[in-house]
């Protein structure tokens, strides 16, 4: 497989990745936070792109399964619970404290069930009135979540959850620092490698699967379902699959979100997460894993540097701007612009299946 060629490019980058914690460290914890939830949304983007890019299901509300993984995550990990089931605490008085290497593939199972769920009655729905069903099901997971306070407290409503466990590793929170062979790595350092092998173990999985034969038939799917159809396709398990295989990507990045963040609110998976989303995959390219990879990087980190332009242009005019909204103004010219200078994507794929 082409992704296994050592070319020179490709060790380069390697050694990148290795010191680029490092190398923005001195620089505060703050950019290095930046690269982490950067690759929490690469995750998100690569699971979005098996249903939108090679499948060709437009789905606005793929938050719901980066809730879910979040949710169950903070649940397991936490003394939540134990505050509305006042017989768990007989069983453990410590509190509910579920290794991270347990919760981690119950998130994406649960995850994929939803998506399931989510398919089955959308198979026979096609373009914007996917898209509404989509979004749709995206707003009730968020409000369930924040109304899940009564007449039980399980997700304590839009308070949030916190005091989550963080991730341990060989008996090791990622919480905290660590020195190694005199370097000191920072938590948010620790967190982002353990992100990034997560990242590349995503990128070798979807590389598999567009060289599949289920990748194929998703492509033709794509181009055109009732072709693929009448070719002997089984366009309803295969539609499925995409939505199942595309959430547990959302179920392990939202209970990576949880360990990390130690704090989840229903604010965090609001509708605007789902277009964040969206937008990653249509402006890198689509069904282009590279591409899709470049547009959530740049999207995310673009979208938090922005943070800091535009408090500076809200000085400059006396406070009369908003922050937040400057903030997201910024953001749509930026994706406006974007597009404009490349309709089909910052690194969209060839027909022929070479680079444009």
């Amino acid at each position: 497989m082409k992704i296994f060629k050592l070319h020179p490019w490709v060790l380069v980058s390697a050694l990148v990745l290795l010191v680029l914690p490092l190398v923005l460290q001195p620089f505060g914890n703050a950019w290095v936070r930046i690269v982490d939830v950067a690759l929490i949304y690469v995750l998100l983007a690569l699971g979005l792109n098996i249903v939108v890019g090679f499948a060709g299901l437009l789905d606005l509300g793929y938050v719901a399964f980066f809730a879910i993984g979040a949710y169950l995550y903070a649940l397991l990990a936490s003394p939540q619970l134990l505050e509305s089931w006042g017989w768990l605490q007989d069983h453990y008085p410590l509190g509910l404290h579920t290794p991270w290497w347990v919760v981690l593939p119950l998130s994406a199972i649960l995850a994929g069930i939803f998506g399931v769920l989510l398919g089955a009655p959308t198979l026979k729905l096609r373009g914007d009135y996917l898209a509404i069903v989509t979004l749709g099901f995206g707003e009730i997971i968020r409000v369930f979540m924040n109304n899940l306070d009564q007449p039980f407290n399980i997700t304590n409503g839009p308070k949030g959850i916190g005091g989550i466990d963080p991730i341990q590793i060989a008996g090791h929170p990622l919480s905290k620092k660590i020195t190694w062979i005199g370097i000191e790595f920072n938590s948010v350092t620790l967190y982002y490698y353990l992100f990034l092998i997560t990242v590349l173990l995503a990128v070798v999985i979807c590389y598999r699967l567009q060289n599949s034969r289920i990748g194929r038939a998703w492509m033709a799917i794509r181009e055109d379902e009732v072709a693929a159809q009448a070719m002997g396709l089984n366009t309803r398990n295969l539609k499925l699959l995409a939505f199942a295989l595309g959430a547990t990507f959302g179920g392990v990045a939202g209970a990576f979100f949880a360990a990390f963040q130690r704090f989840i609110s229903p604010e965090s998976f609001g509708l605007m997460e789902s277009v964040m989303v969206v937008a990653m995959v249509v402006l890198g390219g689509a069904g282009h894993i590279p591409g899709v990879i470049l547009g959530a990087l740049l999207l995310s980190i673009v979208t938090e540097a922005l943070r800091y332009v535009a408090t500076p242009l809200q000085e400059l005019s006396s406070g009369r701007i908003d922050a937040s909204i400057l903030r997201q103004l910024l953001i749509a010219l930026t994706m406006v612009l974007a597009m404009l200078c490349r309709p089909q994507g910052l690194w969209p794929k060839n027909k022929s299946g070479g680079l444009r």
